[in-house]
């Protein structure tokens, strides 16, 4: 178990604007994880290109940030957001019982653009109880929640899961817990692959993007999938 605690990056509001030679392409831009890894980037002074089928949705207006309204299943305007870029965030989401499995259809496309315009570093969202963290998972999620409710939630994960796994890219899986209202602390579990005492298997989004964010810096999680909790 490896737990660490990062240095809380200064909020918008409480510090001045950095400049940065680093690009991140972000898609799921608006969603709970894409719209706070989209404000702590632009606060840590890194150059963003903010991907979603709803720019308007972005608050933010700094000159580090670039909104781009486009569709993760357009692979030629994929390809166009990700060129030049450092690192690529994969933070897509979607309603519980959709069946879409955008995440899947979405990750394929970033993977072969990546592929395409030679961008190597891929930071990508997934999910506590995803593949091997199955079974890490209290009893009620494991056998239960799991195998009936978000049964196509955990479908969609592990087939992302695997297409990421399989490529050839410098790639980090975040797994966190289930999501919960909070801050960003930078004090939780990570990299634990097996059950701590503590435990409480939920996680703020806030501190989901902190530990992205915090693997610019790091290669301690590279080609590794990562379980994230409180």
């Amino acid at each position: 178990m490896s737990s660490r605690t990062y240095l809380t990056p200064c909020q918008l509001t409480q510090c001045q604007v950095k400049e940065s030679d680093m690009k991140l392409t972000i898609f799921g831009a608006t969603g709970g994880v894409g719209a706070n890894l989209t404000s702590q980037a632009i606060a840590n002074g890194h150059n963003v290109r903010a991907v979603s089928r709803h720019p308007d949705k972005i608050h933010q207006s700094s000159p580090l940030l670039e909104k781009i309204n486009g569709d993760v299943l357009d692979l030629a305007l994929v390809k166009s957001a990700i060129e030049d870029a450092d690192t690529v965030f994969c933070a897509l989401g979607m309603p519980l019982m959709n069946n879409d499995r955008l995440r899947t259809k979405g990750t394929r496309n970033i993977i072969n653009a990546m592929n395409q315009t030679g961008v190597k570093r891929l930071i990508c969202l997934s999910g506590l109880g995803a593949g091997d963290s199955r079974t890490l998972l209290p009893a009620l999620h494991r056998y239960v929640l799991r195998p009936t409710l978000m049964r196509r939630l955990y479908k969609d994960h592990e087939a992302q899961e695997k297409l990421v796994m399989q490529s050839n890219l410098d790639w980090t899986l975040a797994r966190p817990g289930s999501f919960v209202v909070g801050s960003q602390t930078g004090k939780y579990h990570h990299g634990f692959t097996a059950k701590i005492a503590d435990l409480t298997f939920k996680i703020s989004r806030e501190d989901v993007a902190d530990f992205m964010l915090a693997q610019l810096d790091s290669d301690t999680y590279a080609r590794r999938a990562v379980n994230l909790s409180y």
